[in-house]
C-alpha cells in the first residue's frame, strides 16, 4: 500500500446529519398489506370440510398471495424514485429477485392445489380436470398464458440460466412480466370468489393494480420523456483514462434542474446503431456540474467496449438519476471510502464533494497495477486540495493480489471503527471488504454500499 497524501492544517467542516432509510416502514407496509389479503380469504370463506375444501382453500390463499405479489413485483420495477434515492437501487432489486422466487412458488401451490381440489370434489382425474377448468372457465385461458408467462421470466431469471444469458436477452424477456400480470388480473377478478360478492374487496385490487400501473407509467415512460426532452443530453467527448478505462463527458440543457448528485447513477441508452437497444447504468464519476455530466466506463464486455468509440453529438436517452451512495447515508464526521477496480467512480465525486475537515476523509482504491488505476490524477489533486488521505493498493511485484485484512485497515486507518464507510468494487472484492470491516470493528450500519449482482 502506498500512502500518496496526508492531512493538512484544519478547515471548518461539517458532517450533515444522516437520514434514516424508510426500508423498515415500506415492508411494514407491504406485510400489511398481505395480512390484508388473508383477510379477504378469512372474510370469504365458510367451513371448511373436507379434503376437497382443504386444498381449494390453500389454492385459493396461494393464488390471493400471488395475485398480490405481481402487484408489488409491478410497482418494483417502476424505479420509484423514494425507493431508489431512499431505499437503494440494490436493495430494491434483491426485493424484487426475492419476491419473484415467492411469486412463482405461490402461483406454483396455486395451480396444483386448486386443481387437485377440483379433482377431489369431482372425483375426476387432475388432467382431465386441468382440461376442463382451463378451457370452460372464464377468463381462464388468460389466466393461464399469464402464468405460463411468469413462470418463464421466472426460468430466465435463476441464477443458472441467467448466468448463461445475454443480459439483452435477459432484459427483454424479463419485461413479459408487464403482459404475464395484466392477463392474470383478469383471470383473478373473473374466477376469484374473494371478488366477486365483495365490492370493497374489488376495490381493493383495482386500487392496488391501477396503483402499480399508474407507478410504471409515471416513473418508467412519463419521468424519461420530460427528462430526455428538457435535458436534451448528447456526448461531447470521449477521454481514455487507463487500459480498456474511458470517461464519457456529457453536455445538455437546465443539467441543474435535473438534481443529480455525486455517488448516485443513471441509466444511459446511446442512440448510436450497435448500442440503442440497451440502458446500461453507470455512476457519476465527478460532482454534478452545471454545464457537464461525467461516467467512467470499463470494457468488460461488447457494450462497455463498443463507448470508447462514441462520436461528440450522439444522442443518449437517460433515465435516473438513482441510487443512494449519497452525502445522506452519513452519520458520523469521518469519512473512508473503499473502492476496487472502475468501483472508484461514484467515490471519486464523493471524494471531491464530501463535506470533510482535512484528515477527515480517507479513500482507499484497490487496484492490480499502477496502470489500472482510473483518474489517478484527479485523485491525486483532489486528496492535495483537500488535505485528504490517499492510499493505494496494488498487487506485488508477483503478481499476488494483498488480502483486505482488519490489520491492513487499522494500519491505513488506525480509528477505522469511528468512520461512515462507502464500499464500491467487484462483488467478490466487495464480500471481502465488508468482512473486514466487520471485523475491524465497523458497525454494519456504518458501512454504505450498493451491488447490483443479484
Amino acid at each position: 500500500m502506498t500512502t500518496t497524501y496526508g492531512p493538512r492544517p484544519a478547515r471548518h467542516a461539517t458532517a450533515p446529519a444522516g437520514r434514516r432509510s424508510p426500508a423498515v416502514p415500506v415492508l411494514l407496509l407491504c406485510w400489511t398489506g398481505a395480512a390484508a389479503v388473508l383477510a379477504l380469504w378469512w372474510q370469504g370463506t365458510g367451513a371448511v370440510v373436507g379434503p376437497a375444501d382443504w386444498l381449494i382453500g390453500a389454492g385459493r390463499i396461494a393464488g390471493l398471495l400471488s395475485g398480490y405479489s405481481c402487484a408489488l413485483l409491478v410497482g418494483l420495477m417502476a424505479r420509484v424514485p423514494v425507493l431508489e434515492q431512499s431505499v437503494g437501487s440494490d436493495r430494491v432489486a434483491r426485493w424484487h429477485a426475492a419476491l419473484g422466487r415467492y411469486t412463482v412458488c405461490l402461483l406454483i401451490a396455486h395451480v396444483t392445489l386448486i386443481l387437485w381440489g377440483y379433482a377431489v370434489q369431482a372425483r375426476t382425474g387432475v388432467v382431465g380436470e386441468t382440461s376442463t377448468v382451463v378451457l370452460t372457465y372464464p377468463e381462464m385461458l388468460k389466466g393461464t398464458i399469464g402464468g405460463l408467462l411468469l413462470l418463464a421470466v421466472g426460468v430466465v431469471s435463476a441464477r443458472a440460466v441467467r448466468r448463461r444469458v445475454r443480459y439483452e436477452t435477459w432484459y427483454h424477456l424479463h419485461l413479459l412480466t408487464y403482459l404475464a400480470v395484466f392477463l392474470a388480473f383478469w383471470h383473478q377478478l373473473a374466477l376469484g370468489a374473494d371478488f366477486s360478492a365483495h365490492p370493497l374487496a374489488r376495490g381493493f385490487w383495482y386500487t392496488l393494480y391501477v396503483g402499480a400501473a399508474g407507478a410504471v407509467l409515471r416513473y418508467r415512460i412519463a419521468a424519461p420523456l420530460r427528462l430526455n426532452t428538457r435535458h436534451r443530453l448528447r456526448v461531447a467527448r470521449v477521454v481514455p483514462e487507463a487500459p480498456g478505462v474511458v470517461s464519457v463527458i456529457v453536455r445538455g440543457e437546465r443539467l441543474p434542474e435535473l438534481a443529480a448528485r455525486s455517488g448516485q447513477f443513471l441509466r444511459w441508452r446511446f442512440l448510436t446503431p450497435g448500442l440503442w437497444w440497451t440502458a446500461s447504468p453507470y455512476s457519476l464519476s465527478t460532482a454534478p456540474r452545471p454545464d457537464l455530466l461525467r461516467i467512467t466506463v470499463k470494457a468488460v464486455g461488447g457494450h462497455s467496449a463498443a463507448l470508447a468509440r462514441l462520436r461528440p453529438g450522439t444522442r443518449i436517452w437517460a433515465e435516473g438519476p438513482y441510487g443512494a451512495l449519497t452525502a445522506d447515508r452519513r452519520t458520523r464526521q469521518k469519512v473512508l471510502l473503499l473502492a476496487g477496480g472502475v468501483g472508484v467512480t461514484p467515490l471519486r465525486a464523493l471524494f471531491e464533494s464530501l463535506p470533510a475537515r482535512p484528515g477527515d476523509l480517507t479513500l482507499i482504491y484497490r487496484a492490480r497495477t499502477p496502470d489500472d488505476l482510473a483518474l489517478r490524477g484527479e485523485l491525486d489533486s483532489i486528496a492535495r486540495s483537500r488535505g485528504a488521505r490517499l492510499h493505494y493498493l496494488l498487487n506485488q511485484a508477483d503478481g499476488r493480489s494483498p488480502r483486505l485484512t482488519p490489520d491492513l485497515l487499522r494500519g491505513a486507518v488506525p480509528d477505522v471503527a469511528q468512520h461512515d464507510v462507502y464500499l464500491c468494487g467487484p462483488p467478490g472484492m466487495a464480500r471481502a471488504s465488508y468482512e473486514a470491516l466487520r471485523s475491524a470493528g465497523v458497525p454494519a450500519r456504518h458501512i454504505h454500499y450498493e451491488s447490483f449482482e443479484l
